[in-house]
């Protein structure tokens, strides 16, 4: 009895071994000969607005934490300014990753 769960569960991995293969060759697309220039421009242009998001993002961050710590200088703006750190913060720490 033991043995044969043991062989039904080998079943089950291959088998799920299998699927995730073919849905890994599924996720690859073969880009023809022809339109293989048109595909690298547009994905230089992902790039470059990927970047671009992300270092706007980055300074828009920056600036949010410089007014958060301005704010937080006072005792009524503390309770907006640490929320305002926190987002900075966060806009950075996305950024970055």
């Amino acid at each position: 009895m033991r043995v044969e769960i043991c062989k039904l569960c080998n079943q089950v991995m291959r088998i799920s071994y299998l699927l995730k293969e073919v849905d890994m060759a599924k996720d690859k697309k073969q880009i023809p000969w022809y339109l293989w220039p048109f595909w690298v421009i547009w994905r230089l242009f992902a790039l470059i607005i990927e970047f671009t998001g992300r270092l706007v993002g980055a300074i828009l961050g920056l600036v949010l934490l410089i007014v958060g710590v301005i704010l937080s200088l006072t005792v009524v703006g503390a309770v907006v300014g640490v929320p305002i750190i926190i987002v900075g913060f966060l806009l950075i720490l996305r950024s970055m990753f």
